[in-house]
């Protein structure tokens, strides 16, 4: 299953209610599971972002649906990356001519 990065901050109004964010976690963690996939580890981070979440989704579109969801709901700015293990690097690498 592929693996993605999601780099996030709170809004103004996530870090106003930001006492709220544990139960917004687990509802994010329910929402990916629904597509699927699975969040395999969560950090509260310093600096640019505030928060980095790894997760694994089906395809992009079950996790495009996750970004789009979460955002609508104002408590956080995401962006979202596509990650490769390091075999998968090693095999797109391997490809090229």
């Amino acid at each position: 299953m592929p693996t993605y990065i999601t780099l996030a901050r709170w809004t103004q109004q996530g870090i106003e209610k930001v006492k709220e964010s544990p139960a917004r976690l687990d509802a994010f963690k329910k929402l990916v599971k629904s597509t699927g996939g699975e969040v395999k580890a969560f950090y509260m981070v310093t600096g640019r972002y505030d928060l980095v979440i790894v997760s694994e989704a089906p395809n992009d579109d079950a996790i495009a649906k996750v970004a789009l969801a979460t955002g609508s709901k104002g408590g956080v700015r995401s962006e979202t990356l596509r990650a490769f293990t390091e075999d998968e690097y090693r095999k797109i690498v391997a490809a090229l001519p």
